[in-house]
């Protein structure tokens, strides 16, 4: 790669607020995957395609041993206008991933690779869904390490992802009469949640920290009637600590009661990596070397960490910039200078490691 093809700090920015502009939400990204392979393609990557699947992959190197930097491309629905305020972007998205979708791919176009490392860039499809672009990578690339790209702002590494669980609840029933002493539809779906609710206090005693915890949140809760049936459908949301696994819940989940229905969608693990492993070392040096102050966080969220860290097996934590607080908010941004110092540690640990026998 040549001086002139890597990108500098003006060319950085172009990209993400480009992309930021193109909508892409979850189904509906080919037209951000087709920008982002083509920036990549003039930004001298060897390879850059739209896979199978239509995920945005770009191939650097040669080398045996993969690293994998995955990110997402697509975004949840609501659209933003794009922005400048200052140094601070906004749009949907400039968090929520493709900021750190972007870090990865400058600091790979700015990268002097060690020997024997390949290095390459994924913007997945169907993260905010079914993750169905990272599932198409899982037999496809066995890497030596990985960076999932989420945002934990550019001095913090993330290792580790709560677990989820959904549950879809649904009933149907004879109404009674409002002046009578039976339960509405909703009544009988909000009587079922306090259940849940209560079902799940037992399982934090004596526990401290939200990572540990098993939470639930009611995300949707509907009612209806047609004739002389009444009907609800209520989703929970669980989230799951290590120690329980969503098959273990699913299996002990409160009945559904009378007349009523469970599904359960989004089986996911709990992952948590080791503070120390070479991709932690190599993060801990780069942002010291920046003049910050590296920090270790774990998220009560879920990420395609979830998903491939069990197969891959190999040295994974999460990063990039931006305020996680700020995914799926109205008041979505970034602030551009941290992006280009995520940018920066991406490119020093990039060039700090060194595959075994290299």
């Amino acid at each position: 790669m040549t001086e002139e093809s890597r990108p500098d700090d003006l060319a950085a920015e172009h990209l993400l607020q480009d992309l930021v502009a193109i909508p892409g939400v979850t189904g509906e990204e080919g037209p951000a995957v087709r920008h982002f392979v083509e920036w990549m393609a003039a930004s001298g990557f060897d390879e850059a395609f739209v896979d199978d699947i239509g995920n945005a992959v770009g191939i650097l190197g040669s080398g045996a041993r993969d690293l994998v930097l995955l990110g997402h491309i697509d975004t949840v629905a609501g659209e933003l206008p794009v922005r400048r305020q200052g140094r601070l972007l906004y749009g949907r998205g400039t968090v929520d991933a493709r900021g750190p979708l972007c870090a990865f791919a400058v600091a790979g176009a700015r990268a002097n690779l060690p020997a024997g490392l390949r290095l390459v860039v994924v913007g997945a499809v169907e993260e905010e869904g079914s993750s169905c672009g990272a599932r198409h990578l899982l037999g496809r690339y066995q890497p030596w390490a990985c960076v999932i790209g989420e945002p934990s702002r550019a001095d913090r590494i993330t290792l580790g992802y709560k677990g989820r669980l959904l549950v879809e609840r649904k009933w149907r029933g004879p109404l009674a009469h409002s002046a009578g002493q039976g339960q509405s539809p909703a009544e009988n779906a909000v009587a079922w949640w306090q259940e849940l609710q209560n079902w799940v206090e037992p399982h934090n005693e004596g526990v401290s920290g939200l990572f540990d915890r098993l939470d639930v949140t009611l995300q949707a809760l509907n009612t209806g009637q047609d004739g002389a049936w009444g009907e609800t459908s209520l989703t929970a949301g669980f989230r799951l600590p290590l120690r329980i696994s969503p098959e273990k819940l699913e299996a002990e989940l409160p009945a559904a009661g009378e007349d009523a229905s469970l599904m359960t969608r989004g089986h996911e693990r709990a992952w948590l990596s080791p503070r120390d492993n070479l991709l932690s070392r190599a993060f801990r040096r780069a942002i010291r070397q920046h003049g910050a102050r590296p920090r270790f966080v774990t998220k009560t969220g879920t990420s395609d960490m979830n998903l491939v860290a069990p197969v891959w097996n190999c040295p994974i934590v999460a990063y990039g910039p931006g305020d996680s607080a700020l995914d799926h908010t109205p008041d979505e941004h970034v602030d551009l200078d941290e992006y280009l110092l995520a940018i920066e540690v991406l490119v020093t640990m990039i060039e700090s490691l060194a595959p075994p026998g290299k």
